[in-house]
């Protein structure tokens, strides 16, 4: 008992600091642990195909890159001024529809209304566009995707189109893009028209922002002057706001270099993401980061 008596001061500190560290070691009811989402990025890889969120958004008004995801569905509205070195401006307003299908594959719906240099304004016809990428994104070098598209002209002949679109993303938030076309007029003054368009663009950090430069280049023949083709070469600046992740708004000035170019060519597209089937809230981490 002595023994005892002499040493229970001891004995009790013992256990009075095992005790708070025991309670200072289990979890408080209201700590919790936060999972923090990935930082916005137009880098990050949405969908079945592993694509950057960047192409599921028309960056580019002049060149297309790849397909959207399966099943989303995106409205644009375009205007497209034409002011020519000489003679009055024209004006085109298209509403498009964009659809995204299974097996890499895109479907496009063109309303078309025009402002002509005569004063009118009418309807000029319907398109319709197909698109197809060869393999999910960066199986292949450039992502190339075959594009056609038939347009239901109202006063003119109908035509054809086709392109080859390429894609990269060149280094971290830097994108590009290329495109070779050929059109086709069925009839009238069965216009043929070549060329090729190409773009880069840089986006800032929470990828709201993004500039970049765009260029178009046409040769355009008409039967009866194949011999004398006209050739324009326009560029700009190009400049795209994302106000939030479902809406996007560019505008590109471009500015003719060539004597048969325009003085200037003005494209503002307006976009809104209607639905997709992985938003950009769910995007997922690069194949060689989740392998770790």
């Amino acid at each position: 008992m002595r023994f005892l008596r002499l040493f229970s001061p001891a004995i009790l500190v013992f256990f009075a600091a095992a005790s708070v560290t025991a309670q200072e070691a289990a979890p408080r009811p209201s700590e919790s642990i936060v999972v923090s989402k990935p930082p916005r990025s137009d880098d990050n890889l949405i969908g079945e195909n592993l694509q950057p969120e960047w192409t599921s958004y028309r960056r580019f008004p002049t060149t297309r890159v790849y397909v959207l995801p399966p099943f989303q569905v995106e409205f644009e509205q375009w205007w497209k001024g034409k002011f020519p070195r000489h003679g009055k401006p024209e004006h085109l307003f298209q509403s498009e529809l964009e659809v995204g299908l299974p097996h890499r594959l895109q479907l496009d719906f063109y309303e078309n209304v025009e402002h002509t240099a005569s004063g009118a304004t009418q309807h000029a016809g319907n398109q319709i566009e197909a698109r197809w990428a060869f393999a999910p994104w960066g199986h292949i070098p450039l992502n190339p995707t075959l594009y056609g598209e038939w347009k239901f002209n109202g006063r003119d002949a109908d035509a054809y189109e086709m392109r080859l679109l390429l894609g990269e993303q060149l280094a971290p938030r830097w994108h590009w893009g290329f495109n070779l076309f050929f059109e086709q007029q069925t009839g009238g003054a069965r216009s043929t028209e070549w060329g090729f368009s190409q773009a880069v663009s840089f986006s800032a950090s929470d990828s709201k922002f993004s500039v970049g430069l765009e260029m178009n280049f046409e040769h355009t023949t008409e039967r009866g002057s194949r011999g004398d083709p006209s050739l324009e070469f326009l560029l700009g600046p190009s400049v795209q706001w994302r106000p939030t992740s479902r809406t996007h708004l560019d505008l590109v000035p471009l500015f003719g270099v060539t004597r048969d170019s325009p003085r200037v060519e003005v494209f503002i597209v307006f976009g809104l993401d209607l639905g997709r089937g992985t938003t950009a809230t769910e995007a997922r981490a690069p194949i060689s980061t989740r392998a770790r």
